[in-house]
């Protein structure tokens, strides 16, 4: 049975508000619903779909450090407005890298949110 899309990623941290802050701010997601789980944390919402998951650094399942768990790179989003984007970035402060990608027509920016979990933004242009 094949994957059919990426549902959400979960970060660890030691600053829910601050987390849920950057990412609502930097890069336009929603505080939304989340179920009354045993823990605390929040559910952030790019259109429908709650695609990142804050929680604390220590806790249950998923919530913590063990063996169930581990590392990994980067977590990717496709954005609109390249420019709008980037501008928002500045005014923020925040430190970004742009990159453009020969041969298939896309621009990056590389943001690290608070916790070091770095964001890459993917703008596709047009062709022509």
């Amino acid at each position: 049975m094949p994957l059919t899309q990426l549902n959400h990623v979960t970060v660890r941290t030691d600053d829910l508000e601050g987390t849920r802050d950057f990412y609502a701010e930097a890069l336009g997601l929603r505080d939304g619903f989340r179920p009354p789980l045993a823990f605390p944390g929040y559910w952030l919402y790019c259109g429908e779909q709650a695609v990142v998951h804050l929680v604390p650094r220590s806790g249950q399942i998923g919530a913590g450090p063990g063996d169930t768990t581990g590392n990994f790179d980067h977590v990717a989003f496709i954005g609109e407005d390249f420019g709008a984007m980037r501008d928002r970035l500045s005014r923020m402060g925040l430190t970004f890298r742009e990159n453009e990608v020969p041969g298939i027509r896309l621009r990056q920016l590389f943001v690290q949110d608070p916790n070091k979990v770095m964001i890459e933004i993917n703008f596709p242009q047009p062709q022509g």
